[in-house]
């Protein structure tokens, strides 16, 4: 028996989209190269400090917080929005510290200038949740918009979607 075309098409366009999302996990947009090379490498280096923070939030807490603006906007597609760092603090010493490790796809962010206010960051990370050691983590998306005050770095608003 032939397979019909329309079957086809669809196993076809199913690997299409499956091969695509894999590359994805990798890169944002292909050949990506910053505006501002200096920008991009004070991001990547914040990002990084962050996300170390916060991997060792049990003992870093205090650091973690630091990153936040006090204006702070946190937009998560499963735990919904939040405006107070406060709040997020405390939520990620609930729900995280000692349980959930972020790791950074390499080589997905993408930094892009704001003039006159700070920087978008955009990229892919996965989380590992020791709860569930067997879990499958898949990489999700993120923006996290840094905004420089009185010549500091902050995170003012976040979106994290998982």
């Amino acid at each position: 028996m032939k397979p019909k075309p329309f079957i086809t098409s669809i196993i076809i366009t199913l690997l299409l989209v499956s091969c695509s999302s894999q590359k994805n996990d990798y890169q944002l947009t292909k050949n990506y190269v910053p505006d501002d090379v200096e920008l991009y490498k004070t991001i990547v280096a914040l990002d990084s400090a962050f996300f170390g923070a916060y991997n060792n939030c049990t003992t870093e807490l205090d650091k973690y917080s630091e990153f936040y603006s006090d204006e702070l906007e946190f937009y998560h597609d499963k735990g919904g929005f939040m405006n107070s760092k406060a709040a997020v603090v405390e939520g990620t010493k609930k729900n995280i510290c000692g349980k959930v490790t972020r790791e950074l796809v390499k080589g997905s962010i993408e930094v892009y200038p704001i003039a006159g206010y700070g920087a978008i960051e955009i990229g892919l990370h996965k989380f590992h949740n020791k709860e569930e050691p067997n879990a499958v983590s898949k990489a999700d998306r993120f923006t996290v918009i840094w905004k420089k005050e009185n010549n500091e770095w902050k995170i003012a608003k976040v979106i994290s979607l998982h």
